[in-house]
């Protein structure tokens, strides 16, 4: 009886597939153990995901004094400490069952709030230190701040999506825009004001992710068409074996090859090098992956 109600690490993930390495072996792990201490609590994975906020908030303001390269750092490690929490509510809320939407859009939220943040911290510290740059460096941190949440977005939805496919088309959490705006116009602001306030949110989202997907869209509707009661074992490993293939370009994008990136810049006073990477390198990067992407969904929906 006690071995089946043991929680296995893996369970507690999303899938392994869309893990990159350090979070199969630092993260996760950590956070997992973590977890176990608050399975028996009443702590809820919102409440994890409010307090990694504040945590990683706290972090990026440890980031603008530019000559004590040891706060500098205490604010990094406090950053992969919100990180760790933020990766504490999504496996709490597998291993106790009380995950939501809201409390999904919250965790998506969550890296934003940080990185807002960071580049208002980053900027003031950059025209502090280099008063002949001028407030105009603001215009860099808005398209680099821009570049995040449109990367990180598309990174997530991607990662949904695979997701979607290993289970089967079937009770995952990714969304197309009709299935939000149905379940927006069910509720009422009277009874579910804030719950139809972040689904409306969540919609202009996922509007945002479709745009640039003609052709993921196209074979999504044709797969749930075509297979209304779930895909089928060979559709599912077509699909999988494909977007594994994309999974290192993805990763390049997401917060654990930008914290690399934040660490370099920090060790090196150069906080302006995280900016030019952003927005000159992994911009193209991800725009690369899109295309790959749609080519991939292109030859599917042909199959």
């Amino acid at each position: 009886m006690e071995n089946q109600n043991k929680t296995n690490f893996k369970d507690s993930l999303k899938s392994w597939d869309t893990e990159n390495w350090l979070d199969r072996y630092f993260y996760r792990p950590i956070a997992f153990k973590i977890a176990l201490l608050l399975k028996p609590t009443s702590v809820t994975p919102n409440a994890v995901t409010i307090f990694s906020i504040f945590v990683g908030v706290g972090a990026c303001l440890l980031f603008y004094p530019d000559q004590n390269l040891l706060i500098n750092l205490i604010g990094f490690a406090l950053l992969v400490f919100a990180n760790t929490l933020d990766c504490v509510d999504g496996q709490l809320a597998r291993m106790t069952g009380k995950g939501s939407q809201i409390g999904r859009i919250l965790d998506g939220m969550t890296g934003d709030i940080w990185f807002f943040t960071f580049y208002l911290v980053m900027s003031l510290r950059i025209i502090e230190s280099h008063e002949s740059w001028g407030f105009w460096f603001f215009g860099i941190t808005v398209l680099s701040a821009l570049s995040h949440l449109y990367q990180a977005g598309m990174v997530d939805y991607y990662k949904t999506l695979h997701l979607h496919f290993l289970k089967g088309g079937k009770n995952s959490e990714f969304e197309d825009t009709s299935a939000i705006d149905a379940k927006f116009k069910e509720m009422t602001w009277k009874k579910d004001g804030l719950s139809k306030l972040f689904l409306k949110l969540y919609f202009y989202y996922t509007k945002n992710q479709e745009l640039f997907t003609p052709q993921l869209k196209r074979y999504i509707n044709q797969m749930n068409a075509s297979y209304p009661d779930g895909y089928t074992q060979e559709q599912i490993i077509n699909y999988r074996e494909r977007s594994l293939k994309l999974m290192p370009a993805l990763d390049a994008l997401t917060f654990n090859a930008r914290s690399v990136v934040m660490l370099i810049s920090l060790l090196l006073n150069m906080p302006w090098l995280y900016f030019i990477v952003e927005i000159l390198v992994m911009n193209p990067l991800l725009y690369s992956t899109i295309y790959r992407h749609e080519k991939m969904c292109k030859s599917l929906n042909n199959l």
